[in-house]
């Protein structure tokens, strides 16, 4: 008989992963009522924003603004790919951060022009710092099952790159899905040997929906320990990077999963989907979630 936890931890993703590929400028406003009633819905921990080029993406172009009026809740988290971004997201009062490697050399090339190796080297010495200025550091790990351009990645690659930021003393690490091919049986190995391996590092799953098996991933990954899990309300996302990423695993769905399971969130569903409601205009494609079809339908 599998066992599952008792309690898990969900990472709202929707304000910065769910936002920064959408086609539509979504007004600054809009951002931090969406930000407010996420958390009104009781979500603690959320990646908000990130500090990066606005010609590159130009969604992220009010990340001062975002954190400079966002409520301190539990932790919000900023993206910084970079020395600069980082810098300027300490100058904006940011307190927990978010980096960003991909397993895969293609990938990494593709997204910030260096392999993965050359990210780390550049990166070591930032996230070090932070830790002793005592931020908070959740590393991102892309592509850890496959990768758009070199398709299966080896798990042992994966756990390679987890090891050494480990090794670095980061509080968290986000494995990721990043083009939605994982199956239920590769997330449960991946993330049972992980969990093995680190037992003293928060262990983040996040999964995207291309292929419509998130939940599964999910429910394989529970089974295999982890209870912590990035999604995104209203299912947006997707990666300006990895062609054919569809958008992250929808919140409102986990959520109601892991309630009918009698798994505790903390998190109060309607008013998770009143959130939902708030950026649905300005997404480029409908949100089609289950939860949120039967929000709208009543």
């Amino acid at each position: 008989m599998f066992s599952l936890p008792k309690n898990v931890a969900i990472i709202e993703v929707g304000p910065r992963d769910g936002l920064q590929n959408e086609k539509n400028e979504v007004p600054t406003g809009v951002k931090l009522e969406f930000i407010e009633k996420l958390q009104q819905a009781g979500i603690e921990e959320m990646e908000i924003t990130s500090f990066v080029s606005p010609k590159w993406v130009p969604q992220m172009k009010d990340a001062k603004k975002i954190v400079a009026n966002t409520r301190q809740v539990g932790r919000q988290f900023v993206l910084t790919p970079n020395e600069k971004g980082m810098e300027l997201a300490k100058e904006a009062g940011a307190s927990s951060f978010a980096v960003f490697v991909g397993v895969s050399d293609s990938f990494n090339k593709k997204n910030i022009n260096k392999t993965t190796e050359e990210s780390m080297h550049e990166l070591k010495p930032f996230v070090q710092n932070l830790l002793k200025d005592g931020h908070f550091v959740r590393a991102c790990i892309s592509t850890a099952f496959y990768c758009p351009y070199e398709g299966a990645i080896d798990p042992a690659k994966t756990l390679e790159l987890c090891k050494e930021f480990v090794s670095w003393g980061v509080n968290e690490l986000s494995v990721a899905d990043t083009i939605g091919m994982a199956n239920p049986k590769e997330s449960y190995i991946l993330f049972d040997a992980i969990k093995k391996e680190f037992k003293d590092t928060l262990i983040t799953a996040h999964f995207h929906d291309t292929r419509k098996m998130g939940l599964a991933n999910i429910f394989a990954a529970l089974q295999a320990g982890v209870d912590r899990f990035d999604s995104s309300a209203g299912g947006l996302g997707g990666c300006p990077f990895a062609p054919g990423a569809t958008g992250n695993v929808a919140t409102e769905d986990v959520v109601n999963m892991l309630h009918q399971m009698n798994i505790e969130t903390n998190i109060n569903l309607d008013l998770l989907l009143q959130a939902v409601e708030v950026v649905a205009p300005y997404a480029s494609r409908p949100i089609e979630t289950g939860m949120y079809k039967l929000f709208k339908s009543k």
